[in-house]
């Protein structure tokens, strides 16, 4: 199965999510890395852009989807099976829900399921369950999106912040890409 993986700007979530990158390459799956280019360009407290790049290169082989120029083939070409976006920020589902391509992310999206080919979202965001809410319920209503089951990571110091369950991301890609659903999962 070829995989478009992509990371938009949860900065914090990057670890986890590589780590759900390795276990798709260690499946034996031919994942391509996309980032939006706020995550492809930005250095934070949580990493340098630069050593990002370099590891998701290095772990699938691959080099990087970072533009939108780049991204609008993924639809004819029909370069993936699945794309999966994890993590997906607040604002990157504001923009899937409301048809908004302005970044290397949505473009691959909008590119991707123009034939109806599986998107996974793994929701990472401080306001999933504030103004993020109608977002994530409107794409959990679209066909051909699926999501990584998630939870509140911190209900005390954080009350409306979800965040997906990484462990789950393989295998809610290998459901999506039978059009099956995940159960979803709350902490």
């Amino acid at each position: 199965m070829n995989i478009g993986y992509c990371l938009t700007g949860s900065f914090c979530t990057f670890r986890k999510s590589i780590d759900a990158l390795k276990e798709l390459v260690e499946a034996g799956y031919n994942v391509t890395p996309i980032m939006s280019e706020n995550a492809f360009s930005t250095d934070t407290r949580f990493g340098d852009a630069k050593e990002f790049q370099d590891e998701l290169v290095e772990i699938t082989g691959n080099s990087i989807i970072h533009t939108i120029k780049q991204a609008e083939p993924i639809g004819p070409k029909k370069m993936f099976d699945v794309l999966a976006i994890v993590p997906c920020t607040g604002n990157t589902l504001a923009k899937l829900a409301n048809g908004i391509t302005d970044t290397s992310a949505t473009m691959a999206v909008k590119s991707h399921i123009r034939n109806a080919r599986p998107v996974v979202i793994g929701v990472s965001t401080n306001d999933a369950l504030g103004a993020a809410a109608k977002n994530i319920g409107m794409l959990m209503n679209y066909k051909n999106y699926y999501f990584v089951p998630l939870g509140m990571d911190d209900c005390i110091n954080k009350p409306k912040s979800m965040v997906c369950d990484f462990t789950k991301v393989l295998n809610t890609i290998e459901l999506a890409a039978e059009g099956k659903e995940a159960i979803q999962k709350i902490y």
